[in-house]
């Protein structure tokens, strides 16, 4: 079956990873313990845990069924030699043992640094989880994921083959599933008190913005556009001569868009179309034809059928559409300000081990920089008959 895709914990990761761009200096050690790849605060984060989502990378880049070729610095003799039974496509001269080595590093460097962005992400959310007194229950974890699997398998024999190709245990799924749960609950918490927008904003923003609420003039035409003027001329004599718009526009017209409607134009509005045209459809009298007129695209000759006047959307009428779109500025500059602290104080508190820097740690290296953010939520399946591509990075 396809590989299957995971949704990103997206609106908050996303805003923690971005800006981390060239960092600082290297640091002069730091105090990771033994056996762990990284510490943030308290909380350790174990050579075991890169390990083990190391694997479960591997095994959601690996295609067409060959045996997973899991980096293992720093000879990478496993990798090397399960690419090495890799069929070779016919044509095509087979790589050495020094190419295949490369190959390896290549793809570690990317695992590593992404598998590491996701670890720290994951314990950066559920340390902020905890300080903002955000929970969520077991039930709710497993529900999301039972309405996320309806929604992406066609059935649990799907389902089960993701998982074995996958490699990762439901309880992966379950943990990534919580953290996507829990980015929302954080997001709703952190920007519900921006949410209020009074009557005396709405009516402050739409007195500053009167004319984004108006609808100018619109009239609905009835046209044929020729090469040259002799042709309108026939097209017009035809009209006059009782032939239809629609039968004359199918006959004459080489504007294929009104063309194809019989001839309508509708809605157009001052300004929208050539200037020639423009002057002379809101000169023109409703259910007058008129033409030709001359313009770069050729020779019009046309009439307005209907006539909208120009109208001013009252504050009433506009008060709801405001009332969103304050409450979506507010939320998201809320959110930015909380982010931009949220970054700086749980990076400051992150420390990795030497050879599993990243942008996220506080010792990071120079020229380090953050890529994709950490992946959450329940796999996003395969409509029957569709293929989902996996991801280049990882998406433990």
């Amino acid at each position: 079956m396809s590989r299957m895709r995971y949704a990103p914990i997206r609106s908050l990761f996303a805003l923690a990873v971005a800006g981390l761009g060239t960092t600082l200096v290297v640091g002069c050690g730091n105090d990771v313990p033994p056996n762990a790849v990284a510490k943030v605060g308290d909380s350790v984060i174990t050579q075991s845990e890169f390990d083990k989502w190391l694997r479960t990378a591997s095994a959601g880049q690996s295609t067409g069924g060959h045996e997973v070729a899991v980096p293992d610095p720093p000879d990478f003799q496993k990798c090397v030699a399960a690419k090495a039974k890799q069929p070779v496509a016919k044509g095509q001269q087979k790589p050495s043992n020094a190419d295949l080595k490369k190959q390896c590093e290549d793809e570690y460097e990317t695992l590593r640094r992404e598998v590491m962005q996701f670890l720290i992400q994951a314990e950066w959310v559920l340390q902020e989880a905890d300080q903002q007194g955000v929970e969520v229950s077991d039930k709710e974890v497993e529900r999301s994921l039972e309405e996320q699997k309806d929604a992406s398998f066609p059935n649990e024999k799907a389902y089960q083959e993701f998982i074995k190709s996958s490699g990762m245990s439901e309880k992966d799924i379950l943990f990534r599933v919580k953290l996507d749960q829990l980015q929302q609950k954080l997001t709703q918490k952190i920007t519900e008190s921006a949410e209020k927008v009074s009557d005396e904003d709405i009516a402050d923003y739409y007195d500053k913005r009167k004319q984004d609420f108006a609808q100018p003039e619109r009239r609905d035409l009835r046209v044929v556009l020729t090469k040259n003027e002799a042709k309108a001329d026939e097209a017009r004599s035809a009209i006059e001569g009782g032939q239809s718009f629609a039968q004359v526009a199918k006959q004459y017209s080489i504007d294929e868009a009104s063309k194809a409607q019989g001839g309508k134009l509708p809605a157009v509005a001052k300004g929208q179309q050539e200037k020639a045209l423009d002057q002379a459809v809101f000169a023109a009298k409703k259910g007058e034809l008129t033409g030709p007129v001359k313009t770069q695209f050729g020779w019009y000759v046309f009439e307005v059928t209907k006539v909208q006047p120009a109208s001013q959307q009252s504050l009433d009428e506009s008060k709801e559409t405001i009332r969103n779109l304050l409450r979506s500025e507010r939320q998201q500059k809320t959110l930015n300000d909380w982010i931009k602290d949220f970054r700086e104080d749980y990076r400051a508190d992150t420390s990795c081990a030497d050879d599993y820097r990243v942008a996220e740690c506080e010792n990071a290296p120079k020229e380090e920089t953050g890529t994709a953010p950490a992946s959450g939520g329940a796999p996003q399946g395969q409509q029957q008959g569709t293929q989902t591509t996996p991801q280049p990075q990882v998406q433990p």
